[in-house]
C-alpha cells in the first residue's frame, strides 16, 4: 500500500474500530484483533461474528481469501475469508483491513484466522497469485492445499500479452481450453508444448513463470484435492463474489460497515430461501432411479440437480468391464461416439467403493457419471453413504458439526460463562434457523421456546448465580476476557520475529 494511502485509511479506521467494540460488547461471541501498536494505525485488522464461526465448522473445508480490494483501484484495503454453504452459496468466514502489505502481516492474519476458529486448518485455500500471500500460507497452512484463482492469472497475462492478444485473435482461446480442459497432467503438459510452439512463445517469460507455478493454479494438479467445484470451469471467476454489488472502487471505509452488513444479510436472506426451497418444494424427477428419488431427498435443491446431470447422463455413458482381479473390477466408460475420451472406473464390490480417474469427487464432493454408471451396471441401486457428503445435504446444519473440523473444547468448558454463553447462541441460531422455515414451524418453536424459558426461570429461582459464576449485565461479559479486555498475544512472523496483537473476546 502506497504511503498517501495508507495514512488516508489509518487516519479512518476508528470508525470501524468503534464498530468491533460496540458488537463486541453486544455478542461475546464476537472476536476481532489488532496487530501493531496501541494507535493502531500500523497493522492490520481482523474481525468475524459468532455466525461466521459456526458456518467455518461446518462448511471450513474449502476458502477463498480474496485480496482483490487491496488493490489502488480501490479506496478501501478490505479482504475477506470465505467458503461455500450447502447449497454451493458464499458463505462468510471472517473479514480483515490490510493496512500493512507484508509477509509477516499476512502471516499475522491467518494466525489470528485460525485462532478465531479454534485452529481448524481447512483442506483447501484459493488466493489471488500473490508472492507474499503464497509464502505466509506456506508458513501457517502449511498442510492446506494452495491454489492461486485462475481468473486473475487469465487476467494477467491478457494485460502482460497484449501484444499477442490483438495479433493472434485464437490465442487466448486456445490458451483457457489447455488449461481448463485438459484432464491429465500429461494432457496439459503435451497441450502447453504444443500451444507455445504453435504461437511461437516458447521463451517468453511471463509463460515461463505461469508454467513453473503450474501445480498451484492448472487444474489438471489439483483433482485430488477438494474445493468444492462443480465443474472444471464454474469457479473460474473473481474472487469478490461475497461482497460484489455491495464493495466497489467508491467505497469509503466510513461507507465500508455499512455495506458490509447489508451483503451479509442479503447471503443470509437467501440461504434462508434455498433452505425453504430445499424443505417445501420437490424436483421433477427425470428417472425411475430409486437413487435419484433418494438424492432428492437428502440434497439441497443446487446439488441435486448437479447429481441429477450426472445421474441422467450414464444413460450415454455405458461402462465396459475390461479387468476384474476377483476383488477390485476395472470398467471403461465413455460418452458415445466419444470413446477417444474414455474414464476408467475401479470398483470394489464388498465394500462398495468406486475411484474415477476424472477425479470428480474428489474435487467437489458429487458423485461422477463414471461411477454411476458402473453402480448402473452392477444393479446398485441406493446411493452409498461414502459419496453422500453431510456438507452438501439439507441436514448440513443439524446435529453434531461434521468430524473433521469439529471443536474440541476443554473438559472445564462449562466452567466458564464466555463458554456457555457460546455454546447456547450457537444451538439458539441453529434453533431460529430451523424454527423459521414455515409458518407451522415457526408456531412449535415459539411454543417450545416459552416452555423452555420457564423451566430456565425455574431453575435459576432455585439456584441463585454464585460470584464465580461471573454475571452477564445488558448482553456483555463481565468475568475475565469480558468485552474490553485485552490479551496480548505474541504472534510468530514470518522471519522469525515477534509481533504484538492484541484479541478482544
Amino acid at each position: 500500500m502506497s504511503a498517501t494511502r495508507h495514512r488516508a485509511v489509518g487516519g479512518r479506521v476508528n470508525h470501524v474500530l468503534d464498530y468491533l467494540r460496540r458488537m463486541q460488547a453486544e455478542n461475546p461471541s464476537f472476536f476481532y484483533a489488532i496487530q501493531g501498536d496501541n494507535d493502531h494505525t500500523g497493522g492490520s485488522i481482523f474481525w468475524v461474528d459468532a455466525t461466521s464461526r459456526m458456518n467455518y465448522a461446518y462448511f471450513g473445508d474449502t476458502v477463498v481469501f480474496d485480496t482483490t480490494y487491496r488493490t489502488n483501484r480501490y479506496r478501501v484495503p478490505f479482504a475477506s475469508f470465505s467458503g461455500l454453504n450447502h447449497h454451493g452459496q458464499p458463505v462468510l468466514f471472517g473479514c480483515a483491513l490490510i493496512l500493512n502489505d507484508s509477509e509477516a502481516s499476512f502471516a499475522w492474519l491467518f494466525q489470528t484466522w485460525l485462532h478465531a476458529m479454534s485452529d481448524r486448518r481447512p483442506i483447501s485455500i484459493t488466493t489471488d497469485p500473490d508472492r507474499l500471500i503464497q509464502m505466509a500460507v506456506t508458513q501457517v497452512l502449511p498442510e492446506t492445499r494452495l491454489r492461486f484463482n485462475r481468473w486473475s492469472i487469465f487476467k494477467e497475462t491478457q494485460e502482460k500479452l497484449a501484444h499477442i492478444y490483438q495479433s493472434q485473435p485464437t490465442f487466448e482461446i486456445e490458451f483457457k481450453k489447455c488449461v481448463n480442459e485438459t484432464e491429465t497432467i500429461n494432457e496439459f503438459e503435451s497441450s502447453w508444448v504444443s500451444l507455445l510452439e504453435r504461437y511461437f512463445v516458447m521463451d517468453n517469460e511471463w509463460l515461463q513463470s505461469m508454467y513453473n507455478a503450474r501445480q498451484e493454479w492448472v487444474p489438471a494438479y489439483m483433482r485430488d484435492t477438494f474445493f468444492g467445484d462443480f465443474s472444471i470451469t464454474e469457479r473460474n471467476i473473481g474472487l469478490n463474489s461475497f461482497f460484489e454489488g455491495f464493495v466497489n472502487a467508491s467505497t469509503t471505509i466510513q461507507m465500508l460497515i455499512k455495506q458490509y452488513e447489508k451483503a451479509v444479510a442479503s447471503w443470509h436472506e437467501k440461504e434462508l430461501k434455498s433452505d425453504y426451497d430445499s424443505t417445501n418444494t420437490s424436483p421433477v424427477l427425470k428417472t425411475p432411479s430409486p437413487m435419484e428419488k433418494q438424492a432428492a431427498n437428502l440434497y439441497t435443491r443446487r446439488i441435486f440437480m448437479k447429481f441429477q446431470e450426472e445421474l441422467v447422463e450414464t444413460l450415454a455413458n455405458p461402462a465396459t468391464k475390461i479387468d476384474d482381479s476377483g476383488t477390485v473390477a476395472t470398467y471403461r466408460v465413455a460418452k458415445f461416439g466419444e470413446e477417444h475420451k474414455a474414464h476408467t472406473v475401479n470398483f470394489t464390490s464388498f465394500e462398495m467403493k468406486a475411484n474415477c480417474s476424472c477425479q470428480m469427487f474428489e474435487h467437489s464432493g458429487i458423485i461422477c457419471r463414471h461411477i454411476l454408471a458402473v453402480f448402473r451396471a452392477k444393479n446398485v441401486l441406493t446411493l452409498p453413504s461414502q459419496y453422500v457428503l453431510k456438507r452438501w445435504t439439507r441436514n448440513a446444519k443439524i446435529g453434531d458439526m461434521q468430524d473433521e473440523h469439529a471443536t474440541e473444547l476443554p473438559n472445564n468448558s462449562r466452567e466458564s460463562l464466555t463458554d456457555r454463553y457460546n455454546t447456547l447462541r450457537q444451538e439458539a441460531i441453529k434453533y431460529v434457523e430451523e424454527g423459521a422455515k414455515s409458518i407451522h414451524v415457526y408456531n412449535v418453536a415459539m411454543d417450545a421456546l416459552q416452555e423452555a424459558l420457564k423451566k430456565v426461570s425455574s431453575a435459576k429461582n432455585q439456584s441463585p448465580i454464585s460470584a464465580e459464576d461471573g454475571a452477564l449485565s445488558n448482553g456483555r461479559n463481565q468475568e475475565l476476557h469480558a468485552a474490553g479486555d485485552i490479551e496480548t498475544v505474541a504472534c510468530q512472523s514470518a522471519r522469525g520475529s515477534h509481533q504484538s496483537a492484541f484479541y478482544f473476546y
